[in-house]
């Protein structure tokens, strides 16, 4: 038992790397695909309550209904809110400083979160009028859209 005594807590620093694959689901891989090889974006209609979802989703956040169409929506779209970020986090996909915005797309009914560039954060605004910006090499993720810019 003296051994037991004579040890202090200690951290070790080590840093893992998980591999690993992720699927989409039916709706996402659809909706992915589409960004990846036509440059289109895709939402999921709900014929029940006449909502459009974006990103497309499986079953109806109102109503619980299955989702099975898709029909194309944007790429024009509408700032409904914005926020700047001036810190670094490891999860974040680009260096602060940068705008995130949600943007709901002509044709949706709700909005999803992506990058505003091109423009300085003071002329931004609810309302403005946007449209993404593909990346050239599009390997089939949210990334595929750089970021939105002002029309």
């Amino acid at each position: 038992m003296d051994d037991l005594n004579q040890y202090q807590p200690f951290e070790v620093d080590q840093h893992l790397t998980a591999h690993g694959n992720y699927w989409a689901g039916r709706a996402g891989s659809r909706f992915y695909r589409a960004l990846r090889d036509r440059r289109r974006i895709l939402g999921s209609p709900c014929r029940n309550c006449r909502k459009v979802f974006w990103p497309p989703r499986s079953i109806c956040t109102f109503c619980f209904s299955e989702l099975r169409e898709m029909v194309e929506i944007g790429p024009l779209g509408t700032v409904e809110t914005f926020t700047l970020v001036t810190y670094a986090e490891p999860v974040h996909p680009r260096p602060a400083p940068f705008i995130y915005a949600v943007i709901r797309l002509d044709g949706a009914d709700t909005g999803m979160a992506h990058f505003l560039d091109e423009v300085e954060y003071e002329r931004v605004h609810v309302g403005m009028r946007v449209r993404p910006v593909f990346a050239p090499q599009r390997k089939g993720n949210i990334l595929d859209i750089l970021y939105f810019k002002p029309l």
